[in-house]
């Protein structure tokens, strides 16, 4: 126990401390959290972070620890290598090689929002859920509840450390569809651009990009999912959750 404790109280060195503030400061400012919001998160007080960033005390190693696992990201370059993990623990290469464990805050069911295809002033809403498949040693996402229910989906969750974003992929016999969204907000929620193929009359087929949200489930008391219209219900949350997308420039959508 007391080897352990003075492992906890270890400092950073200066150095380090200066990494890890300026890794905090890009994730802080990148997911649009406050710092009260990401003390809370790690459980500390907001005195100790505050002074920890503005370089008035060296990060310990409890400390960094608590934030790695608020943020689920790394913020050392040379870490204390975690105890080996237990069979397959760690996604490919191609996924971003992350483990298991860095990656449990994402894992959970959301409500899928996209602009309705067929409809100019609908929101198309169905369930996704995200999963840890230890088949393929990696997070997984499945499709559910969609009114098109031929068009549900399966697919790879990429998490790459150097982007800082999130990749739903599916390839499908070559035939891709790549969803990118932000890293979760305070709320959980995560926003970004869907890249896919609408169908059209008969075996028409035309590569669209649309504006896509994923919302907690437990954030939206009663869902309605399928096309929603104007009036119905939740269609003005989910057109405000849809709008954040670009009005708060989690992603940008160029004109012609």
């Amino acid at each position: 126990m007391q080897t352990q404790d003075r492992l906890s109280d270890k400092q950073l060195s200066d150095e380090q401390s200066r990494e890890v503030a300026e890794t905090i400061r890009e994730e802080i400012a990148r997911r649009r959290i406050s710092r009260q919001a990401l003390a809370e998160q790690a459980k500390l007080s907001l005195s100790t972070l505050e002074k920890a960033l503005g370089g008035r005390r060296p990060f310990t190693l409890a400390t960094t620890v608590r934030l790695e696992q608020a943020l689920g990201v790394s913020l050392r370059k040379n870490p204390v290598a975690p105890p080996p993990a237990a069979g397959n623990d760690v996604a490919p290469d191609s996924l971003g090689s992350y483990s298991h464990r860095a990656v449990t805050w994402l894992e959970g069911a959301y409500i899928t929002l996209r602009p309705s295809f067929g409809d100019r002033d609908a929101i198309f809403a169905y369930r996704t859920e995200i999963v840890w498949e230890p088949k393929v040693s990696s997070l997984v996402f499945r499709e559910g509840e969609r009114t098109d229910a031929a068009y549900e989906h399966t697919g790879e969750v990429a998490v790459p450390h150097q982007s800082g974003f999130i990749y739903l992929v599916i390839n499908k016999h070559g035939q891709h569809r790549v969803i990118t969204v932000s890293r979760p907000t305070v709320t959980g929620a995560m926003y970004g651009i869907i890249s896919t193929l609408r169908a059209g009359a008969g075996s028409q087929l035309t590569p669209v990009a649309a504006p896509i949200a994923y919302v907690p489930l437990k954030n939206v008391p009663t869902p309605s999912l399928g096309r929603v219209a104007p009036g119905e219900p939740n269609h003005a949350l989910y057109r405000d959750h849809l709008r954040r997308t670009v009005d708060e420039s989690f992603a940008l959508l160029l004109p012609g």
